[in-house]
């Protein structure tokens, strides 16, 4: 652990990392599209879609926050950033299959 109050964590817990809060983040855009598209009576399909666009939208602005502003190198980030976009992807892919 570093230096940095944010590597301490707070209170003396143990700080969670940010690559899994981007998955918790993942998940919970993915319950609030699949609610909206239960509630417009969307088709699976179009609730993927949406959920799978915004999903990459965030997930570039995490790498890119990382580069520009975090001092990570390009070729350190994009590791992650397939990680945090292919886990709620894959997850989304997978619930929402087959409920036509």
């Amino acid at each position: 652990m570093g230096d940095r109050p944010a590597d301490r964590g707070f209170g003396g817990h143990v700080p969670v990392s940010h690559t899994a809060q981007m998955l918790l983040g993942g998940l919970v855009l993915l319950a609030v599209v699949y609610g909206i598209a239960r509630l417009r009576r969307w088709p699976m399909r179009r609730a993927f879609a949406v959920f799978a666009a915004l999903w990459a939208l965030v997930a570039a602005v995490n790498l890119w926050v990382g580069v520009a502003h975090a001092g990570y190198a390009l070729a350190e980030e994009l590791p992650i950033f397939g990680l945090v976009f292919a886990v709620p992807t894959a997850l989304a892919w997978l619930a929402l299959r087959g409920r036509e």
